[in-house]
C-alpha cells in the first residue's frame, strides 16, 4: 500500500481519514471486474459502479451542500493510483456538472445532479474549441438569441466524454460583450436536432473524446446557467475547483510510480546485490519521494484552502497543477528508467502510467499557461502588499 501518512497532516479530518480508507477497500477490487478492452463501455461501466456504491456524491453539491476539494482530490488521488480510466470517470462527472452545481437553479439540479451522482448519466464539459485551446475567451461558438430558445452554431473538441455523455456544459458566445464578457454557460443533451458528434479523438491513454459541431441547435433559455454573460466567471469558477483534482491525479500516479519502483529495485539483483543498494540509485528513490511530497503539500494547501471558504484560489490551484503534473512526469520518468526494459514493455504497469501522466500537464489550463497565470497573480499580492 501506498504511504498514507500524509493523512495525519492537519490538512485533513477524521471523515477525510475515513473516507480515503474505505474508497481504497472498495477501488482495489471493483476496476479488476471492469473490462478495459472497449474504451467507452469501460468508462460507462465505472461510472455505474461508482454511482451504485455511492462515491459519485461527492461530485456535486445541491441543496444547501458544498463541495468538498479535499475530499475531491483525496478520490482522485486513490482512483488514479489504482487505475487511470476509473479516475477519469469520476473527474468527469464532477467537472461536467460542476457549472450546474455551483450556478445552476433548483430545477436544474434536481433534474441532473441525482442522475450523475447515481451514475445514471454520464456528464461532460464543453469549453475547448479547435482554434482556442487554453485561451478560453478566444471562442467563435455562438449562441445567438431567438424568442425564447438560442440557436447555436459552432465546434467544441478534446470533449471529455464526447459522444457517451448524457448532458453536456456547453460555453458559448451570447453577445453581452466583445470576448469572455460575452460567454455564457447552457445545458445541452445529444438528443436534439443540430448536435453532431463529427469525430472520436484517439490519444495515447484511451478515453471517451469527441469533437462536437452544432449546427442551428434551438436550445431553450431555461436551459442556460446562471445569467447572460456570465459563463466565463462560471468556467473558471469551475476550473477554480477542480484544476487542484487534476494534480492530485497525477499525485496518484507518481504514488504509483514510486510504490512500483521500491518493488523492483529491492527486488531485482545487479552483481548479488539489489538494485537499492546503488548509490545512484537511492538518489533516484530520494528525488522521487521529495516530489510526492512537495506535490501533496501544494495540493492540500489549495483544498484546504477552497474549503475554508476562500472564494478564488487560481494562485493555489495553479500552483498545485503545475508542480504536481510537471514533477509526476519526472518521477514516472524515473520510474520507467529503472524498471529498464520491462519499463517499456506493453502493458507493464509503469509504460502504463507513462502514457496516463502526460495529458495531465495539457488539459484544464497547459503547464505554460499555469505559469502566467501565477506570474499574475503573484504580481496582484505584490502590488496589494505595497
Amino acid at each position: 500500500m501506498a504511504d498514507q501518512t500524509f493523512l495525519t497532516w492537519p490538512f485533513f479530518e477524521d471523515r477525510h481519514r475515513d473516507y480515503t480508507k474505505r474508497l481504497e477497500a472498495w477501488v482495489s477490487t471493483a476496476v479488476t471486474k471492469v473490462d478495459h478492452s472497449d474504451t467507452d463501455a469501460a468508462c460507462i461501466a465505472l461510472v455505474r459502479s461508482l454511482g451504485d456504491d455511492g462515491w459519485l456524491k461527492e461530485t456535486a453539491a445541491q441543496g444547501g451542500e458544498t463541495l468538498d476539494v479535499r475530499t475531491l482530490c483525496l478520490s482522485r488521488e486513490t482512483l488514479a493510483r489504482y487505475d487511470g480510466l476509473a479516475d477519469f470517470a469520476f473527474a468527469m462527472q464532477g467537472l461536467g456538472t460542476g457549472a450546474i452545481s455551483l450556478f445552476g437553479n433548483a430545477i436544474q439540479q434536481e433534474e441532473w445532479l441525482p442522475l450523475t451522482r447515481t451514475g445514471k448519466a454520464l456528464a461532460a464539459f464543453a469549453l475547448t474549441e479547435p482554434q482556442s485551446g487554453s485561451d478560453v475567451a478566444n471562442s467563435n461558438m455562438t449562441a445567438t438569441e431567438d424568442g425564447d430558445h438560442y440557436v447555436f452554431n459552432g465546434e467544441k473538441t478534446w470533449i471529455s466524454n464526447g459522444g457517451i455523455a448524457d448532458v453536456y456544459t456547453v460555453f458559448a458566445h451570447t453577445g453581452e460583450a466583445k470576448g469572455a464578457r460575452g460567454m455564457s454557460a447552457f445545458i445541452v443533451t445529444p438528443d436534439i436536432d443540430g448536435f453532431e458528434v463529427i469525430e472520436r479523438l484517439q490519444t495515447i491513454a484511451p478515453h471517451p473524446l469527441g469533437k462536437l459541431r452544432f449546427t442551428d441547435m434551438r436550445v431553450p433559455k431555461s436551459a442556460m446557467i446562471g445569467a447572460p454573460g456570465q459563463g466565463f466567471k462560471i468556467a473558471m469558477a469551475v476550473l477554480d475547483v477542480f484544476r487542484s483534482t487534476v494534480a492530485a491525479a497525477a499525485l496518484g500516479f507518481a504514488r504509483r510510480a514510486l510504490d512500483e519502483t521500491l518493488v523492483r529495485v529491492t527486488t531485482r539483483h545487479i552483481q548479488n546485490a539489489p538494485l537499492f543498494d546503488l548509490q545512484m540509485v537511492k538518489g533516484h528513490i530520494a528525488d522521487m519521494a521529495m516530489d510526492v511530497d512537495a506535490s501533496a503539500l501544494l495540493i492540500y494547501r489549495a483544498a484546504w484552502t477552497k474549503d475554508t471558504g476562500v472564494p478564488r484560489v487560481t494562485r493555489e490551484a495553479a500552483m498545485a497543477k503545475l508542480f504536481s503534473t510537471d514533477q509526476a512526469q519526472l518521477v514516472i520518468d524515473r520510474a520507467v528508467q529503472l524498471h529498464g526494459g520491462d519499463g517499456v514493455r506493453r502493458g507493464s504497469k509503469v509504460e502504463e502510467l507513462y502514457r496516463d501522466i502526460r495529458a495531465l500537464r495539457i488539459y484544464e489550463g497547459a503547464s505554460d499557461v499555469q505559469r502566467l497565470v501565477i506570474a499574475r497573480q503573484t504580481l496582484d499580492l505584490f502590488r496589494g502588499a505595497v
